[in-house]
């Protein structure tokens, strides 16, 4: 007789997504602005570091200074892991805390929202650790260009990240951005850069999560932090919801409030994350 093991799905909880959204909204509360190199940008990076250490995960802060047409500027990004086996492929989620420096603007959806996603996805992989890979949370800061995106203007977190994963060597079987995924009003947009394989797989896990036609492509071209990763190599996508507001005209203004966010997108961000994981890692 044979027996035959079949791997456990990955799920994103009501709870999960609860920590999630309150540590969202805690962001927007104490640590706005918090663009590169402010006093609420640390204490956001700090209590990012507490929260992924409190779930188990083996959690740093990666600090670097890079140019910038405002001069030097020091960065700090939060890297957590969460080992399966050393030999495993690596799954990396990204998402940027800054907000964007000299706009009134509390980013809600636009760095809080994701950032507390990644805090819910600490707590899952800590409750239901994940045997198939090895997961590496990113919260980068300094994604938001200070003038305009170019070689020295925005995605400098991701930049240095991106470099930092090819020296180490590891094997990335993906890299998924994710980035104003908390609109009460979500559907999820995968740009056109990225890796096509990558997207597909979205769309086999938008349907694995039951989550409808929650996910689409676009042939949109999204400067986002996955961006860096591909110029090195790395299969990466990004998800990413750019409608937000009528006319997407809450983004990037004083609107991009809480209030605009909720639990129940998180969840089916949180969901479709953790479906496509399950895909990329049968």
């Amino acid at each position: 007789m044979t027996s035959l093991i079949f791997a456990a799905a990955l799920a994103f909880t009501p709870a999960d997504a609860a920590i999630a959204y309150s540590n969202a909204v805690k962001i927007v509360r104490d640590c706005t602005p918090r663009d590169p190199g402010t006093v609420r940008g640390g204490i956001a990076a700090y209590r990012i570091l507490d929260l992924a250490s409190a779930a188990g995960a083996n959690a740093r802060l990666d600090r670097f200074s890079a140019a910038t047409p405002r001069g030097t500027r020091r960065f700090v990004n939060v890297v957590a892991e969460f080992v399966a086996n050393p030999t495993c492929d690596w799954a990396v989620v990204v998402s940027h805390y800054d907000t964007k420096a000299g706009v009134d603007c509390p980013g809600a959806n636009d760095g809080a929202s994701t950032s507390g996603l990644l805090t819910g996805l600490a707590n899952a992989l800590s409750d239901r650790p994940f045997r198939r890979g090895n997961m590496m949370l990113v919260w980068t800061d300094g994604e938001e260009c200070f003038k305009s995106y170019s070689a020295n203007d925005g995605l400098h977190g991701s930049r240095h990240a991106a470099a930092r994963l090819r020296e180490s060597g590891r094997k990335v079987r993906a890299v998924v951005c994710v980035d104003m995924l908390g609109d009460r009003d979500l559907h999820v947009s995968v740009p056109a850069n990225g890796t096509a394989s990558l997207a597909e797989a979205a769309l086999r896990a938008t349907a694995r999560a039951g989550l409808g036609r929650l996910v689409s492509r676009s042939d949109m071209i999204v400067k986002d932090d996955h961006q860096p990763f591909l110029d090195l190599g790395f299969p990466a996508i990004d998800l990413i919801d750019f409608s937000y507001g009528p006319g997407n005209s809450w983004w990037h203004t004083k609107e991009d409030t809480p209030d605009k966010i909720s639990a129940e997108s998180l969840q089916q961000a949180g969901s479709l994350v953790l479906a496509l994981l399950d895909e990329l890692f049968p």
